[in-house]
């Protein structure tokens, strides 16, 4: 068993640049479930606007990287005014359902071989990010020899990519300490009392989505760029489901929940991927065929992360640095 591989590529997964996509969509999500209570299971439809935005904008029609970063976050607040407007005076339970369906139907409809000439398909677009890999100032292998390290592309992104989610955090930091986010979390809590206060519910609310979304909006962006590459399979179910895995795990209405959550659960899925391809391969694994084969040690990682959200949300639902006074679970 190869420790030192497994803890230093356990390490690179938990600070690379797809753990700082994943955190980005949960500090968009921190804004909506965290702070303003809203159920939204969507968030990959957002990323998925953002995303193809910018890769369509440059390889479909051949404009400018940085006008397309711009129409990305325009059409991610669209989306969430579309997706709010019908369903933000109804329950909570009916966002969720409106939020996890329009983000399956534009994955389907990108996806499609009717806009096969626009997105690219189910094999997608390529060859967009030449802008902004231009600016990227790295030669070599960046990192700690010996440690951990990544190529000059990879790093540069998740350079990027940290910054604003730094950048990001700092900024919900600042708007949950103002009164614009104190009015949030009395939503969360009980907005029918905020109602009777003279607050309009639904512009807070309204206000909050725009918000999250463009922040996914943003991930699906680094997300594109990170790949070099984007197609329908980045943005299926699952992504939404890590991304809210990420953000209880860390907790929930804490700024740096999705940060440290992102880092943990990164760092466990790729730590109990390589343990146990290590523990059934070779010619004398720790683990005997008997018991567990090289294809079934694949799916043992979210068997494991699977019982420990379980055991997490049983014993400590708020997360492990979150308070159980910021969390709400209600669907009314």
């Amino acid at each position: 068993m190869d420790w030192h591989a497994i803890l230093s590529q356990s390490m690179q997964q938990g600070l690379g640049p797809v753990a700082a996509v994943y955190c980005l969509a949960a500090i968009g999500l921190n804004v909506h479930f965290g702070y303003t209570g809203l159920l939204n299971f969507g968030q990959a439809g957002f990323m998925a606007v953002g995303g193809y935005a910018v890769s369509s904008f440059v390889t479909t029609w051949g404009l400018s990287f940085w006008l397309g970063c711009v129409v990305a976050l325009l059409a991610s607040a669209v989306l969430a005014l579309l997706l709010g407007v019908p369903t933000l005076r109804l329950r909570a339970d009916y966002l969720a359902i409106v939020t996890i369906a329009a983000a399956e139907i534009i994955r389907q409809t990108i996806g499609s071989v009717t806009l096969l000439k626009y997105f690219g398909g189910q094999d997608g677009l390529q060859g967009f990010n030449s802008s902004f890999a231009a600016l990227n100032p790295f030669s070599g292998r960046i990192g700690i020899p010996g440690v951990v390290t990544w190529r000059p592309y990879d790093f540069w992104t998740l350079l990027v990519s940290w910054a604003l989610v730094a950048l990001f955090c700092v900024m919900v930091w600042a708007l949950m300490r103002s009164p614009w986010g104190r009015v949030l979390k009395s939503i969360r809590e009980d907005e029918d009392a905020v109602r009777s206060l003279g607050k309009n519910v639904y512009a807070y609310k309204m206000q909050s989505l725009v918000i999250g979304g463009v922040i996914g909006g943003v991930a699906g962006i680094m997300s594109a760029l990170q790949h070099s590459a984007i197609n329908p399979s980045f943005f299926a179910t699952d992504t939404t489901f890590f991304a809210y895995t990420v953000l209880l795990v860390g907790g929930a209405a804490r700024v740096l929940g999705p940060v440290a959550g992102t880092v943990i659960f990164w760092f466990l899925i790729s730590f109990l991927d390589l343990f146990f391809g290590q523990a059934t391969s070779g010619t004398d694994p720790s683990i005997p065929a008997a018991i567990m084969n090289s294809n079934q040690a694949s799916l043992m990682r979210f068997i494991f992360m699977g019982l420990a959200l379980m055991l997490l949300m049983i014993y400590r639902p708020q997360g492990i640095f979150g308070d159980r006074r910021e969390l709400a679970l209600d669907a009314r």
